[in-house]
């Protein structure tokens, strides 16, 4: 038997019970037959400071670029602050690119989902994000943005309360499947 595809759900949130979690958290469940989900929460990795990136660096910015080198693939769950990404998002991809042209997000295929209590989903921050990462040389899979609109009404009890955005996510995590699939290929061959 095959091991299951290892993945890596990042939050960008740090608030306690943030709606980024919650969307990771259940769609660890709802994918379970398919993927191995971890997530992770940002709230040890501190701003990205180059004068502290040399052979070692802080635990928290360590820990992540290793659990980003280890997974299969990536899940950015991201919520929309002033139209754009979190400032602990775009830090985690900025300790995920470095050091320079060897970063851990290299070659690295990326989903991107992003979720807002308002009506648009946190759309506008899927440019901002998808743009950090192919700058950061990760493979963003092509899919159509997985933005969640009125996030608090679609999860409940630790799961997808709507069944329209379960399969969405579900779709977006195919795809991102299908990537790590393609990834390997390519080292392969």
């Amino acid at each position: 038997m095959t091991a299951l595809p290892k993945l890596l759900g990042i939050s960008g949130s740090l608030r306690s019970g943030a709606f980024s979690t919650a969307v990771l958290e259940a769609l660890k469940k709802a994918i379970a037959p398919k993927a191995e989900l971890t997530v992770l929460t940002l709230n040890d990795v501190p701003l990205y400071n180059q004068d502290e990136d040399g052979a070692t660096q802080p635990s928290g910015a360590g820990a992540l670029r290793a659990a980003i080198a280890a997974a299969d693939g990536v899940i950015f769950a991201s919520p929309e602050y002033n139209y754009g990404t979190s400032g602990a998002m775009k830090n985690a991809v900025d300790w995920g690119s470095r050091p320079y042209a060897k970063g851990a997000l290299i070659g690295k295929p990326v989903l991107v989902v992003t979720s807002s209590p308002g009506s648009t989903g946190g759309i506008r921050a899927q440019a901002q994000l998808r743009e950090s990462l192919s700058a950061a040389g990760a493979r963003v899979v092509t899919y159509p943005h997985l933005a969640i609109p009125n996030v608090g009404e679609k999860i409940k009890d630790g799961e997808f309360a709507d069944e329209k955005t379960r399969a969405f996510l579900a779709g977006g995590v195919d795809a991102l499947l299908k990537e790590i699939r393609l990834a390997a290929l390519g080292k392969a061959g």
